[in-house]
């Protein structure tokens, strides 16, 4: 074999690429794994993993001066902040266009997202799977529940994920280690609901945090809880690609894994109607090279993979790879979210909390799910997640200024407070879009992606009702203050974007099959949030996974019958 020639290439290290490598090469595929970014070493280059406030500049908040310079990645809220800010990338260095507000989060280096993710890990239901078919928005998914359902088990009872099960036909039960406990004001919430509500209830959330036992891979351990998750796990206890499925893939010796490695391109054989490979820029050098393989996964997240398939241009494939339907690019998603209410009570003053549990409480979507629960305002539904803490000394301060009250009242915690934030269903709307802009290059010389994507009249009639809902909960369960909140922000903030490349039924109306094939090219899958056909109100990262497992296990097969 030549040394540029490999039976499988995976692009990119997130949580879908760490799982294609791993599966690949478990498989016995020589398989080249190509990141774009920089290498992150587990534990080694968690920098922050253990720094306080105070051991950081500035308290770990940036400066005017970085922030006006970031001005993007400010938008967030977080992703500026010092302890995290490193895993996130620069809005100079890696600049996109906008026609309207969508915040692009993006972490280059090996292991993505995947060290800076929520965990938050559910899966898909048929009402989700239908949902397409049943009211007519995009187009219907090509497989329903029970075909992923074993690759959920697969990559669940792998991974390491704690919650309930409950029995609910919009939330499916899976493979839990065991819950996080919620806490007492939680617990009066959840009490609450279960007493004045037939059709919703409160859980623990379901995680990526292993709570018993070990997991495969470097030393993955229990939780610590220590809620700096962002900043990378030196114990493993939640799900990275770093400490999990990238370990498992080196151990097998089949994995070459290249960092600062740009793929911007897949190759394409007209009498074979193959591709051959992929073109890459050496981030460094900025040399070029191709490398070449039987079969090829884009796991480079939504707007990534589908910018490689929109510049992967030839006779065949004028306007990018697969693009037949000319759907790519087109039904970005998301997840809104910034809605909601928050509360308080006087009760449970003697009472606290052991640790920073780095999890909430999850309401699973109670809207719209049958003819019982069916609103006017809107299609879809959402869900809850949020939590119970007590606030700090700081609210002490304007009635102690000084003295001897003042010190005792520093040694003393705050009152009691609650607040939920919803996660709503964004329809898959064709007009909401991404380009490419050949006339504003980056560093590379690679097109710079333009966004065009907004939330329409149904999110934002959504929007209404997740923040009324959660006033009523909290009022009803007793809580006093209540508040609500609206901030809609844009399209991008809850970083599950996806859709730009989904998969369908009919080739003229999707670019992938229900294999993660590209229609027209078979031998090239795509396994990041691109071929997702609707959102849901979940959060997706557990589906990609699912999904990439499954795409891995047909092409394999298809490789033995040669059909690749």
């Amino acid at each position: 074999m030549n040394m540029n020639e490999y039976d499988a290439i995976v692009v990119g290290t997130g949580i879908s690429g760490g799982w294609a490598a791993k599966e690949l090469t478990e498989n016995g595929l020589k398989t080249l794994v190509l990141e774009r970014g920089r290498m992150i070493e587990h534990v080694k280059d968690y920098h922050t993993a253990h720094l306080d406030p105070w051991d950081m500049d500035h308290g770990g908040r940036p400066t005017k001066e970085e922030l006006k310079r970031q001005y993007k990645q400010n938008r967030t809220g977080y992703t500026t902040d010092r302890a995290n800010s490193h895993f996130f990338v620069d809005d100079i260095e890696h600049p996109y266009n906008e026609k309207k507000r969508f915040d692009w989060m993006r972490g280059y280096h090996v292991g993505g997202r995947s060290l800076m993710w929520g965990r938050q890990t559910y899966r898909l239901s048929d009402i989700d799977f239908e949902a397409n078919e049943k009211d007519g928005y995009g187009v219907d998914w090509p497989i329903r529940y029970a075909e992923i359902k074993p690759w959920y088990d697969y990559v669940e009872e792998y991974i390491g994920v704690s919650g309930e099960n409950l029995g609910l036909k919009q939330l499916p039960d899976g493979i839990f280690l065991k819950p996080m406990e919620l806490n007492c004001v939680e617990e009066v919430l959840k009490e609450q609901l279960q007493e004045k509500y037939t059709d919703r209830l409160l859980t623990i959330g379901r995680v990526a945090h292993i709570t018993e036992g070990t997991k495969e891979g470097l030393g993955r351990v229990s939780c610590q809880y220590r809620n700096r998750c962002m900043r990378g796990c030196p114990y493993g206890a939640y799900f990275s690609s770093n400490s999990s499925t990238l370990p498992a893939a080196d151990k097998t010796g089949n994995m070459t894994l290249m960092p600062n490695s740009i793929v911007h391109e897949v190759m394409y054989d007209e009498s074979t109607q193959r591709a051959t490979g992929v073109r890459v820029i050496d981030t460094e050098t900025m040399e070029h090279y191709e490398y070449r393989a039987r079969v090829i996964f884009l796991c480079a997240s939504a707007i990534a993979s589908t910018s490689i398939l929109m510049q992967s241009r030839s006779a065949r494939f004028p306007n990018g790879m697969g693009n037949d339907s000319g759907e790519l690019g087109h039904n970005i998603m998301d997840h809104h979210l910034g809605v909601g209410a928050s509360a308080t009570t006087d009760s449970f003053r003697d009472k606290y909390y052991i640790g920073r549990r780095p999890n909430g409480f999850y309401i699973p979507r109670f809207r719209n799910l049958d003819s019982g629960t069916k609103v006017v305002d809107f299609i879809r539904g959402y869900g809850y997640q949020g939590g119970g803490s007590r606030s700090n000394w700081s609210e002490n301060i304007q009635e102690y200024q000084y003295g001897k009250a003042f010190n005792e009242a520093l040694l003393e915690p705050g009152g009691w407070s609650i607040g939920m934030g919803g996660f709503g269903e964004f329809l898959p709307y064709h007009d909401n879009k991404m380009t490419l802009d050949y006339e504003k290059l980056d560093k590379w010389g690679l097109p710079t992606v333009t966004f065009d994507a907004e939330f329409k009249e149904n999110e934002l009639n959504m929007r209404k009702d997740m923040m009324n809902q959660a006033a009523e909960m909290l009022d009803r369960a007793g809580f006093s203050s209540v508040s609500t909140f609206d901030n809609p922000g844009g399209p991008g903030l809850g970083i599950h974007e996806m859709g730009t490349a989904r998969m369908g039924k009919d080739p003229k109306t999707s670019v992938l099959n229900k294999y993660n094939q590209v229609h027209s090219v078979p031998n090239v899958f795509v396994t990041d949030g691109s071929f997702m056909t609707s959102s849901g109100c979940q959060n997706p990262s557990l589906t990609y996974m699912a999904f990439t497992a499954r795409a891995v296990a047909h092409a394999v097969e298809e490789l033995k019958k040669m059909n690749l």
